[in-house]
């Protein structure tokens, strides 16, 4: 009998699962900006999200070019005889290099003050920067055989993890409005609920979903990763944040820094596990 030994490694590096964190706050940072053309609570926001937010998109289109094994081939995105539009990728890239060039005429609209065209730009950033999380849910459950990844959710997910984050990082940015903390405080909890639904019925699919699936939720609540995923992401990073934030002293400075310090670690330990608990089983087989 002939034996063979594989080396399986995980496709996707924990760079994706940064870049995961960095572009969807970003997409979350620029919404909040755009917002203050048309909510007076969040105008004190306005200037310094939208600056946060270009520098994540940066940091993230440098992961995705540093991933690459010939970083010239990013330059293949700007060629449509080349994208395959059957891929998420291909739309996702065209999504990405999008938001970046409307995000410039909008930092310029902003800066002359221009209303009329900041709040068209800021309608056109708003859309595209809800595709940025949108598509990399949908490049995940794309995957038919990775049971945590292959499920409805995980855009919505993204969207939710995206919205929660990026308000975690806006209440360091309000200035110390008091309309736009409330306003972040508001969007901590409602977003961060909806996150808490998802993984719970996340954590149900998967249970029962038969052997592969109930093998990676085994992972996903065991061991380190189960630590990452359970202790740090929906304990630490969505549970205890909400309840910190519907308790008197999350009405406070001091309460919404330490709820937004949880989510934003919970954000990233969430997107980590999910990422490599999706991969997880072709290390074993």
């Amino acid at each position: 009998m002939n034996e063979y030994t594989v080396f399986h490694t995980m496709a996707w590096p924990s760079a994706y699962a940064i870049y995961f964190f960095v572009i969807g706050i970003s997409s979350a940072l620029f919404f909040f900006s755009a917002l203050s053309w048309f909510r007076e609570d969040y105008r004190p926001l306005r200037e310094n999200a939208f600056y946060a937010s270009f520098v994540l998109l940066a940091v993230g289109g440098l992961l995705l070019i540093g991933d690459l094994s010939q970083p010239g081939r990013f330059l293949n995105i700007l060629n449509p005889a080349y994208l395959n539009f059957q891929s998420p990728l291909a739309w996702g890239g065209l999504n990405l290099i999008s938001f970046g060039l409307v995000a410039v005429l909008y930092f310029f609209m902003m800066r002359k003050g221009d209303e009329v065209n900041g709040k068209r730009l800021a309608i056109i950033g708003s859309l595209l920067a809800l595709g940025l999380p949108i598509y990399t849910g949908f490049d995940l459950t794309v995957h038919q055989h990775r049971p945590v990844w292959n499920t409805p959710l995980m855009p919505v997910l993204f969207v939710g993890l995206s919205l929660v984050s990026g308000a975690a990082v806006a209440s360091f940015l309000t200035k110390g409005s008091e309309a736009a903390n409330s306003a972040m405080r508001r969007m901590m909890l409602w977003s961060g609920g909806a996150v808490g639904a998802m993984l719970i019925s996340l954590l149900g699919t998967t249970a029962y979903g038969g052997v592969g699936a109930e093998l990676t939720f085994m992972f996903l609540t065991s061991g380190t990763l189960g630590l990452i995923f359970i202790g740090l992401g929906i304990i630490a990073g969505t549970a205890v944040p909400i309840v910190l934030l519907l308790a008197p002293l999350g009405r406070q400075q001091v309460g919404m820094m330490t709820a937004s310090v949880l989510i934003l670690v919970g954000g990233m330990a969430l997107r980590y596990s999910i990422l490599y608990g999706g991969q997880i089983l072709q290390t074993y087989y």
